[in-house]
């Protein structure tokens, strides 16, 4: 009879395009999502949580239209008694499930709905460096106005937030742009309603910040070599129909209204480039009455984003201080915010316009930027280590971490084998403790504790000399009662 066979051990690997996040990771995070909802609910901000799963069917028009609706995102189908169900999937933004909670709910909601959310969301996309399947988003919407005062309201509060995170002014630009202002460009170049010219004319412009005006111009007629050599085929236009398009993305000028001026000569006669130039200019206006000048806040024509989404003003909040990458090459920290009105996701559901604008910001990638910038700390403090120098008194022990923790710090008692003293210190070390508390029979005796400043013994003992070492000891004998105001003074001093 053969053997039955073994079951193999599962691999413990993360799932490609996964990763796993530890204390001091979760911890920064948890302290920055904290801070943004603060500004959050200074500007009058509501919290809500929706759930991390949506039918696909209110997910709708931004999945690809395929058979199994599993593209972009981690979908599958509720199967009932008759082998049919509704298909789900996790939600890859925080966009589209408070358009679905507006629409359920817009009985019971205010108007305008202002909501903040926050948490993971989930992109069945290919992974890369840098890049993951699951990742957190800060989003900020208001739900039911079509006042521009919401979307410089938006603008003026994602400065706030970037601000107050850490982001000193000067190392990060809020810029805003007006998709309207795009869609009269495209009517002043006289395509009407060809759609794929439009498409064509809009992924060129996508990558204006590639190519540079040059590079658009050529792929907007004739076609251009690219930095390989191979030749990329242009959209076909005449010099004088892709004009516009240039004029648009460079119409940027030294103030507002230059911009504004050279907008309007972009657009011609459209209608709708009017409008939009009249919202920026509205926006521009209460920006400055809140005092949020251009070395926050500005206009800038070349912000182009989510073509196929946004109806009206578009927003990018982008770090403007120099980083290097892994090749060692000097560039912008870059985009680490992005939003804009978006007045048809909640139609879709009721069938009115309903209009809406928001933001979303990359936490992950502002946590990045903080660090760039040494403003929080590449290794997270642990806890003071209370040792264990006899088994017998473990009650002793846990009254002096029970004083630290009732004192407002964080502590721990050593709950390893105690057999060995000096793992004891490696496991502090390990911990990135700043202090170990000791109290053998002799201290317990003579009524005192013996406490070990972990940080400083760790400087002195990378270059103190000898006499350096016995001027600035790092143990220090003190009162048992003295315990929690010794450890307190050592703490503030390593700040």
């Amino acid at each position: 009879m053969a053997k039955p066979k073994k079951q193999p051990r599962p691999k413990a690997i993360t799932p490609k395009g996964f990763r796993d996040y530890f204390g001091q990771e979760v911890s920064q995070r948890t302290e920055m999502l904290r801070t943004i909802a603060d500004v959050y609910h200074r500007y009058g901000f509501d919290a809500l949580e929706s759930s991390a799963v949506e039918t696909v069917e209110a997910l709708g028009k931004f999945l690809p239209d395929v058979d199994r609706p599993n593209e972009g995102v981690f979908a599958w189908q509720e199967v009932d008694e008759n082998d049919k169900g509704d298909w789900m999937a996790l939600r890859y933004d925080l966009t589209a499930p408070l358009a679905r909670v507006y629409a359920q709910h817009r009985n019971d909601l205010p108007t305008p709905y202002r909501r903040y959310a926050m948490g993971p969301v989930w992109r069945n996309e290919k992974p890369g460096p840098g890049r993951y399947r699951q990742f957190y988003q800060c989003d900020a919407d208001t739900v039911g106005t079509a006042s521009m005062a919401a979307d410089a309201e938006i603008c003026a509060m994602l400065s706030d937030t970037l601000e107050t995170v850490g982001i000193p002014r000067g190392d990060y630009l809020v810029r805003v742009n007006n998709r309207k202002v795009l869609n009269g460009v495209l009517e002043a170049m006289g395509l009407g309603e060809d759609a794929s010219a439009r498409d064509n004319v809009l992924r060129t412009i996508d990558k204006f910040d590639k190519v540079g005006e040059a590079g658009v111009r050529e792929l907007l007629t004739k076609g251009r070599l690219d930095a390989s050599g191979a030749f990329i085929d242009g959209v076909g236009l005449s010099d004088d129909q892709a004009e516009p398009v240039i004029a648009f993305l460079t119409s940027k000028a030294a103030d507002t209204a230059g911009t504004l001026a050279n907008l309007r000569a972009a657009v011609g006669d459209s209608k709708i480039g009017a409008d939009g130039i009249a919202e920026l200019e509205q926006i521009g206006a209460l920006l400055d009455a809140g005092g949020y000048g251009a070395d926050r806040i500005e206009i800038d024509p070349s912000v182009v984003r989510g073509l196929g989404y946004y109806t009206g003003p578009v927003y990018e909040a982008e770090l403007t201080f120099e980083i290097f990458d892994e090749k060692g090459r000097k560039r912008q920290f870059g985009s680490v915010s992005g939003g804009g009105r978006y007045d048809d996701l909640v139609k879709r559901f009721t069938g009115q316009e309903v209009p809406a604008t928001g933001i979303s910001i990359g936490v992950d990638r502002l946590l990045a930027a903080l660090r760039e910038k040494g403003r929080i700390a590449a290794k997270a403090t642990g806890p003071v280590v209370v040792t264990v120098m006899d088994r017998d008194r473990m009650a002793d022990y846990q009254a002096m971490v029970a004083e630290l923790r009732n004192a407002g710090i964080r502590a721990e008692v050593y709950l390893g084998n105690p057999k060995n003293f000096g793992n004891q210190l490696k496991y502090a070390d390990k911990r990135n403790s700043p202090i170990a508390v000791i109290e053998g029979g002799d201290e317990k005796a003579n009524g005192i504790v013996q406490i070990k400043d972990l940080i400083l013994g760790a400087k002195i003992a990378e270059s103190a000399t000898l006499e350096e070492w016995k001027e600035r000891p790092s143990q220090f004998e003190v009162p048992r009662s003295d315990l929690v105001a010794k450890v307190r003074e050592i703490l503030d001093s390593q700040d």
